[in-house]
């Protein structure tokens, strides 16, 4: 598919998301109407309820990390959340950042960014605030964060290597990035790897972990470093959707797997 297909499949699926609660989310089984529309609460999302911040509301189980948790965030930090949705890991950020923190969070799809300012509208949070906006041409200024985050959004990105070159534009001197992504070691069977619905769900659009960290040191960062990773099987009943059962017993036998991990990487000072 081009790349302008990917993101019309991505904008679709998560706008019929954002309509839906995190019980409607989960009962559907893979996040959205249809079933297997996006894998990410049944395989890949994390428990946010004891977290300082959390509000339920914008919590759509759409993660598969809790990149606040090693993002090290200070008092008085401007974070920028690649990918927001209805606001959960921003509200986290805010936590952690303090009244004097500034928190930007950074969506394209319009009804998730409508959600997520009717979230922070309701909780009365004036210094965070939603833009809408992609992540390969971002609506933020040059060295302005302290830190970025992101959930389960960046391999959904077509262009990873602009991706990363526009968090590094938009990092301080001296800053880093905290994210949390789905990576692959070997490979997917092809009916996977050109199923949209699985593109949306953050799976056929992953990198292998090599190159993921590979791009990233290209476009700048330094001091990389994988801060948590876990193997994330995909269940049968969703395979079974775009594979027979001798393909799933293949693919099983190959070795081939889905990680989520979080990532730690600095922009240099110089």
């Amino acid at each position: 598919m081009k790349t302008e297909d990917l993101k019309l499949v991505v904008k679709e699926k998560y706008s019929e998301i954002a309509n839906q609660s995190k019980t409607q989310n989960k009962s559907s089984c893979c996040g959205s109407t249809g079933c297997c529309s996006t894998v990410d609460y049944a395989v890949f999302s994390e428990g946010y309820e004891k977290l300082e911040g959390y509000h339920p509301d914008a919590d759509l189980g759409l993660g598969c990390g809790i990149p606040t948790e090693f993002a090290q965030i200070q008092k008085g930090d401007t974070v920028v959340d690649l990918g927001s949705g209805a606001g959960n890991d921003c509200f986290v950020a805010r936590a952690l950042a303090g009244e004097t923190g500034h928190v930007i969070g950074i969506d394209m799809t319009e009804a998730m960014i409508e959600k997520a300012r009717s979230n922070a509208a309701k909780l009365s949070f004036n210094n965070v605030e939603f833009r809408f906006g992609d992540i390969e041409n971002m609506p933020v200024e040059s060295n302005k964060a302290d830190v970025v985050i992101s959930n389960c959004v960046l391999n959904l990105v077509p262009d990873k290597n602009k991706a990363f070159s526009e968090i590094f534009r938009i990092l301080k001197p001296g800053a880093h990035l905290s994210v949390s992504d789905i990576v692959l070691r070997g490979e997917l069977p092809e009916k996977i790897k050109q199923a949209a619905e699985m593109y949306a769900g953050c799976v056929s659009g992953a990198l292998q972990k090599d190159d993921y960290l590979r791009i990233m040191e290209e476009n700048g960062l330094v001091s990389i470093k994988i801060q948590k990773e876990k193997a994330t099987p995909i269940p049968d009943e969703i395979l079974s959707e775009y594979l027979t059962q001798q393909e799933i017993n293949l693919y099983k036998q190959s070795g081939a797997g889905i990680f989520s991990i979080t990532v730690y990487a600095e922009k240099p000072i110089a």
